[in-house]
Parts: structure tokens; sequence; C-alpha cells
């Protein structure tokens, strides 16, 4: 039998309302639908074993890694990545563990990949209580290290791309530190995410021990290489920053959300949630600088819109509204270092981080 997902599939679709009701399941049953259905079609489509389990391990691994991040929806984290070879006497992994402990202090989280070297040190600084382990089966990696050993926090993926999705979903910031392969891998797949809009703009820092510039060595490669030669633009730029101090990558994370908080794409437009409003001159300022990345109209002051309802923790906060156009990513990124950068009056409400001084 043929199964569509926009027609009604006769007996089959009966017995999934019945399966979805007796699950006690109300919201986004239409989801969850076609989640049955492409099981199905799988079924269907006479697929080798290795390609079901494949589908089959991602929708665990997403299932269990989503369920768990969602007890810990309240605080923001930060994903560390570095290198696992990095002795704990070396400056990146001292580095690495006193931003991990003093970011915690600010109430962040900190995601590591569990390992040791970078990951451990990120695990050790935050604690045991204030961090995560997203682990990677390997044949010839240790088990998980000391801090986050056993921890209901440890997670362990078989495969590296559904690994990467929680890395960043659940990032309001990510840390690299020195490392190799994979921590340069993670650091393009990151950047990539963001340039492209398939992740939201947040904090990318890179971190170079005194004396140490790998770094600063790639993007003086991505400069002559990438930028010169017209393969990015000036604006991708913008979408990450080189910093030797981890007392001024923190202070660039909590810059950050000082008064943006969050945004999201509603129909045609991108809703960017604010901690307190902007006064009429500044949006003014907003208008004359960013008229280049609207496709349409201006930048509106707004409240919630009826598709953002759901977003309880969110719908006190003040909003603008524009038509992006969705190219301009390094663009974006600076409109909103200057909705930062706005002087923020005292009879405005603020939601202000409370934490030790820096």
């Amino acid at each position: 039998m043929k199964l569509n997902y926009d027609k009604h599939n006769g007996e089959i679709e009966t017995l999934i309302e019945g399966l979805i009701a007796m699950t006690g399941c109300q919201k986004n049953t239409e989801i969850i639908r076609e989640m049955i259905l492409s099981a199905l079609k799988a079924a269907g489509d006479n697929m080798g074993r290795g390609d079901l389990k494949i589908i089959n391990n991602t929708i665990k691994e997403m299932r269990y890694s989503f369920n768990l991040f969602a007890r810990y929806t309240d605080k923001r984290k930060v994903t560390v990545f570095g290198s696992a070879r990095i002795k704990d006497n070396e400056p990146a992994y001292e580095l690495a563990r006193e931003f991990s402990r003093k970011i915690s202090q600010w109430d962040y989280m900190v995601i590591t990949g569990a390992g040791g070297g970078i990951m451990q040190a990120g695990n050790e600084g935050a604690g045991t209580d204030n961090s995560f382990g997203v682990g990677i089966d390997l044949p010839f990696e240790q088990s998980a290290n000391q801090w986050i050993h056993n921890d209901i926090k440890l997670i362990n993926f078989k495969y590296f791309f559904t690994r990467k999705v929680n890395f960043l979903k659940e990032a309001s910031a990510v840390v690299l530190f020195p490392g190799g392969f994979g921590t340069h891998d993670e650091a393009f797949e990151t950047l990539t995410l963001v340039q492209t809009g398939k992740s939201n703009i947040i904090p990318v820092i890179f971190i170079d021990p005194t004396g140490n510039n790998l770094w600063r060595g790639l993007e003086e490669y991505m400069r002559v290489h990438l930028y010169r030669t017209g393969l990015i633009s000036e604006d991708d730029m913008h979408l990450y920053t080189i910093m030797n101090s981890i007392d001024d990558a923190i202070s660039e994370i909590l810059h950050f959300y000082k008064r943006f908080h969050s945004y999201r794409y509603v129909r045609d437009h991108l809703v960017i949630r604010m901690n307190s409003p902007l006064t009429a001159e500044q949006l003014d300022f907003l208008n004359h600088d960013f008229k280049d990345i609207l496709v349409s109209g201006t930048i509106e002051a707004t409240g919630p819109l009826p598709e953002e309802q759901e977003e309880a923790g969110t719908l006190h906060l003040p909003r603008l509204k524009l038509h992006f156009d969705r190219r301009s990513l390094g663009r974006l990124r600076l409109l909103i270092d200057m909705l930062n950068g706005f002087e923020i009056r005292e009879d405005q409400a603020l939601e202000t981080q409370e934490g030790p001084s820096i």
C-alpha cells in the first residue's frame, strides 16, 4: 500500500490515530503521525538492514538527548571544544578549566565532548552538576573523563552528526581552545551553520593561549585564501572572535545577551526578542544603518506574535520585527552588537545576569 503524508491512509491512518491517542499525546500530533508514517514507508521501501539501523539509531539518539536537555532549558549553556591530547599541566588545559569554572558562576552550564584534554578541563572547571558530556563511541578512545563518568548528563552517541546537532542546538555560545582535526571540523561546522542560518547567531570565540597563535594563523589563512579570493565575504569575518583572555571571552558572552535575548522566524519575518525595549531614536538608528539587510519595510517594535504564544517564557519580552533577507548573517551579528551597545535607561525594564566580578 502506498502511504501519503498529505492524504488519509485508510485503515492504517485509523490505527495510527489510535496509537497516538493511547500514548495520551495531545500536542503536535500531526508531526508524530508523519514520524510513524516515515517508519512504515521505510518498511515498505525494502531498505537494507544497515540503512534501517541508521534511521532507527538516529531517532533513538535524538529523542533521548532532546529529552535530557529539555530538563535544563532554564539555563544557558556554553559548548567548549578542544583537543583530547592536551595534558592537564598545559596552559590551554588550565585556561579551559578556569573559563568553565568562571562561566558556571554566571549560571551557565558547560557542554563538552566528555573525553580527556580540553573536554576534561571543561567538565572539571564547571563541575559535574553544571556540565554535560556529549560523547562518541569510538574503538580507540578512552571512556568518559572522571568528572562526567556515570553522570546522568553523559550521553554517548553512535554518530558524529547526531552529536554535533546537540553541541550546537543547545549552545548559547561556542568557545574553542586549541585542537586538531576534530576541533577544526567543529570550528568550521559551527561557522558554516551560523553563516548559512542553519544555526542561530551566537558568540563563537577562539581562545589562543599566550604564545600560541593557532587560531590567529587559521584566521590569516582564511583572510588570504578564502576572503581575498572571494570564497567568503567580509561580513563572514564578523561571525567569530579570537581572544587570549578567558575574562574577555566571558565578557563577550555576557555582553551578547545584555539586551539581545533570542530570535526566531515567523513566516517571512525575523523576530528579535530583547531584555529591554529600544527608544524611538535607537530604532531609527537601526533602520538607518541596516536597511540594506531588509527585503521590504522597516524594522518595527512589536509584542509577541500569535505564533509565539506557546513560548511562555518569552512572552513578556519586547521585540523587533523585520523582513530579513536571510543572507546577511554577518550584518545581523553587527545589528545585535549595536542593540547591546545602545544605552539602557534606568526606566527600561531589564533582565540582568547576576554573577561575580570578572
